[in-house]
């Protein structure tokens, strides 16, 4: 039997996170299972951020700084352009946007690129893979500190900055377990990276349980209450403007900065990505449960359509690449 045309663009990642959100709304967990899950959950994040630390080899970054002109674009494009353009999702009216959507689209913003699937589509699309994986890896890195520090910076004039809780969770459940990661990887990092599908599946079960756990306190406290049809399409729509200026800014920026094509096609598919896997598990950390769970929606969003449009570019670009000599 064929597979119908949607099921194939629909990322299997955010399958399973929809599926978890609608289970999660109709079954909302018990006051006496709450802090249990917390619990579980916070240890789930913990071995996350220390798998992060363990599987990423600290001379492949080194080696990647030298490439400054990619990088650094990567970098810009990531923490700098889509920073503004989040800011500027802030000027829409709350007849246009509902202000917690507008939040989420802010931390949306200032979230690390993704790893996998930036440097999948640069491979599809015919580019520099390895400047796609250092530069993905970079961002993430840099992620742990970056994300937390402009999520203050931001957010805080939003009613969504840190407060001293959520600043010794950055430190205890995702800066230590990051370094006592980064500490073991010489020796545990080339086992990790043989055995993926360890990290894979740690790195789902950690997002659905995150994501189960935000949004099924958030329902009961009634955050949910008054998103509608029309709420969702508008968050798509806002979405999806600003992914397209993120496309056309970092290819065009791109040409405009005098790097070849592959180059180019790598800092399209690494800058105009963010990472859900990166960015629920520390919504958990930085916000209340109703606040993550708002936050949760526009990173679920856009992650699909991120997956969708970047998979029709990247056939695009192959078929237009030149042939190898």
């Amino acid at each position: 039997m064929r597979t119908p045309t949607w099921l194939r663009w629909l990322d299997p990642l955010t399958a399973m996170i929809l599926g978890v959100l609608v289970l999660a709304l109709v079954v909302p967990v018990p006051d006496g299972v709450g802090a249990g899950l917390d619990t579980v959950r916070t240890g789930a994040i913990v071995l996350l951020f220390f798998l992060y630390g363990a599987r990423m080899p600290t001379r492949e970054v080194v080696d990647g700084l030298r490439r400054f002109r990619l990088q650094g674009s990567m970098l810009a494009a990531t923490y700098l352009v889509f920073p503004v353009l989040g800011l500027a999702v802030q000027l829409l009216p709350d007849a246009v946007l509902d202000p917690d959507l507008r939040r989420g689209l802010l931390y949306l913003s200032v979230l690390p690129s993704t790893v996998q699937s930036s440097v999948v589509m640069t491979s599809i699309a015919r580019g520099n893979v390895a400047g796609a994986i250092t530069g993905a890896t970079i961002s993430n890195v840099l992620g742990v500190l970056l994300t937390p520090l402009l999520v203050a910076v931001l957010l805080g004039a939003t009613g969504g900055g840190l407060d001293g809780s959520a600043v010794s969770g950055i430190l205890v459940q995702l800066l230590l377990p990051f370094v006592v990661g980064q500490c073991v990887q010489p020796w545990i990092g080339g086992w990790l990276r043989r055995h993926g599908r360890l990290t894979k599946v740690t790195d789902r079960a950690t997002i659905l349980l995150v994501v189960f756990s935000a949004v099924s306190e958030a329902q009961s406290e009634g955050a949910w209450d008054d998103l509608t049809v029309g709420t969702f399409v508008a968050l798509l729509v806002v979405c999806g403007v600003v992914l397209a200026a993120m496309l056309a800014l970092t290819w065009w920026g791109g040409a405009r900065l005098g790097l070849d094509r592959g180059d180019r096609i790598a800092l399209l598919m690494c800058g105009s990505k963010k990472s859900a896997a990166t960015g629920l598990p520390m919504a958990a950390v930085l916000f209340a449960p109703a606040v993550a769970a708002s936050v949760a929606l526009p990173v679920i969003a856009f992650h699909q359509l991120q997956i969708v449009v970047c998979a029709v570019l990247a056939r695009r670009l192959a078929g237009a690449a030149p042939d190898p000599a």
